[in-house]
């Protein structure tokens, strides 16, 4: 379903930015509206995710796609605060490998075994944001938050697994940049590092963000 989702998203915004590259360079200048302290920006983005092998949950699982959207409310001073949610499906690295997180899998359907093929990461999370440049075209931004993860597992005869240590606290650092092009509709490219906190251990998991993000008017 996220995959389906995620590739649905890119087509959907590389359409859009081919129609908004059709218009001559002069007239994308004379429309673009920048957003200003009190506007709120909607956005949607897909990502690529993968998980460092120095956590518990890293060792299991390896990379995969994600969605995320966001809400991102601009401040004076070139700040802005905003809600992110994350839906990540990363990919076992051998599913015929211990249990890690998770309990042992020992039965047997229809005559196969039953293994975890992929980890659901969904998390919710509040971020601070640092922005630089807000009067120009493209607006870099560094960020840090916090947040909830939850943790389950498909398994390959489609039931969901969740470990007996429940959800995963998390912190994050990143960095991105909105380049508008249209209005006030802007590209919205971003790296984040999160460390998610579970069962008392830590794990690491990278993303790389691509989608756009419009914000309203008022």
């Amino acid at each position: 379903m996220i995959r389906s989702t995620a590739r649905t998203a890119l087509v959907v915004a590389l359409a859009l930015a081919g129609l908004l590259h059709t218009a001559t360079p002069a007239r994308a200048a004379n429309t673009l509206v920048l957003p200003r302290a009190g506007q709120v920006g909607l956005g949607i983005q897909v990502q690529g995710a993968t998980l460092l092998t120095g956590g518990e949950l890293g060792k299991e699982f390896g990379a995969g796609p994600g969605l995320t959207v966001k809400l991102r409310y601009r401040m004076r001073f070139e700040r802005a605060i905003g809600l992110t949610f994350d839906a990540q499906q990363l990919d076992s690295r051998d599913p015929s490998a211990g249990a890690g997180a998770f309990d042992s899998i020992k039965a047997v359907r229809g005559q196969r075994q039953v293994l975890r093929d992929r980890l659901k990461l969904v998390s919710a999370g509040f971020e601070l944001y640092q922005m630089f440049d807000t009067d120009e075209k493209t607006t870099k931004m560094l960020s840090a938050g916090l947040g909830l993860a939850q943790v389950s597992a498909h398994l390959t005869d489609g039931e969901t697994q969740f470990p007996l240590a429940g959800d995963a606290l998390f912190v994050s650092l990143g960095a991105g940049v909105e380049r508008f092009v249209f209005k006030s509709w802007a590209w919205d490219l971003s790296t984040r590092y999160q460390m998610l906190f579970h069962d008392g251990k830590v794990n690491h998991d990278l993303q790389l963000q691509l989608g756009m993000i419009f914000y309203a008017a008022y």
